[in-house]
């Protein structure tokens, strides 16, 4: 069923343009503003018909009428991942490792997506998934994911996340890792530090070192793709299990990688949500054999 999403004008507000109002105080994207113009209902005022080159007054009640996406993923069922947060506009998701976000080809089903279509359709809900952070395969932790293109415009850019990484070497204190990433040519998806590459800044803290390794709390001021991976393979210490950009372990099979922490404003009421994720057992297990 279509989502609403309600605005009262304000004091500050009377008077002005109905696509001012929309574009400045509700935020609304230029391209879901177009958008709903065309959709019966799509934007009413106290609700009645009203076009965005009118004025506004305060106290007026400005619903948005945004309907379900035509085409969802496949929904697949699949208990596998947990919800850790969730509101009208806003699922936050917990995704355990061995578990890809997207469909891809030869790939179609087992996904995040697809379990999230399965999920939502339970709930009478329905929509396309709107991940607003996306994690490897092998990476788990928070998946903050949107259910409107609203809430995505919205949260786009304005997620922070804290991710635990070990690598292995040894480092102490804290530091930024400020170097341009580039697609590694002849290698798929591999990606390589470069120049011509995007600027790509790694913000990290030591937390404790063991047996040759080293936990790391890190954060991202830009999200490229395998971006932690690829810089703390530069230095020389890749992540523990990163079969990738490094070599495999015994003691964990995946890159030790994990989303712990994300923050963020809810779209609508802008009221601040953070959200924590436990670390999986291998992760655990990982740590007691660092000590």
């Amino acid at each position: 069923m279509a989502q609403t999403l309600r605005f009262v004008v304000p004091p500050e507000s009377d008077g002005v343009k109905l696509k001012v109002f929309l574009r400045g105080r509700c935020a609304l994207s230029y391209r879901l503003m177009v958008s709903l113009k065309h959709v019966e209902n799509g934007i009413t005022a106290n609700g009645g018909h009203i076009r965005v080159i009118d004025r506004v007054h305060s106290g007026d009640v400005i619903e948005l009428h945004i309907p379900d996406d035509p085409r969802p993923a496949v929904p697949i069922p699949d208990k596998r991942f947990q919800v850790l947060y969730e509101d009208d506009q806003v699922l936050v998701l917990d995704k355990p490792p061995a578990m890809a976000v997207h469909p891809s080809p030869g790939h179609y089903d087992g996904t995040l997506a697809n379990a999230v279509a399965a999920y939502l359709e339970e709930k009478g809900e329905r929509g396309a998934f709107r991940p607003i952070n996306r994690l490897d395969r092998d990476t788990s932790g928070i998946v903050v994911a949107a259910k409107n293109a609203y809430a995505a415009a919205r949260l786009h850019g304005h997620v922070e996340k804290e991710y635990v990484a070990v690598v292995d070497g040894v480092l102490t204190g804290e530091g930024t890792i400020d170097l341009p990433i580039r697609r590694r040519e002849g290698f798929g998806v591999m990606r390589e530090v470069g120049e011509g590459g995007a600027r790509c800044v790694t913000h990290w803290k030591a937390e404790e070192s063991g047996r040759g390794m080293t936990k790391l709390s890190i954060r991202l001021e830009t999200g490229r793709t395998h971006q932690i991976r690829v810089h703390f393979c530069h230095l020389g210490m890749p992540l523990v299990g990163d079969t990738m950009y490094g070599t495999a372990s015994p003691l964990i099979a995946r890159q030790a990688l994990h989303c712990r922490r994300a923050c963020f404003l809810q779209p609508v009421t802008g009221e601040p949500v953070r959200v924590v994720s436990e670390y999986p057992t291998d992760m655990q297990a990982l740590f007691a054999a660092m000590r």
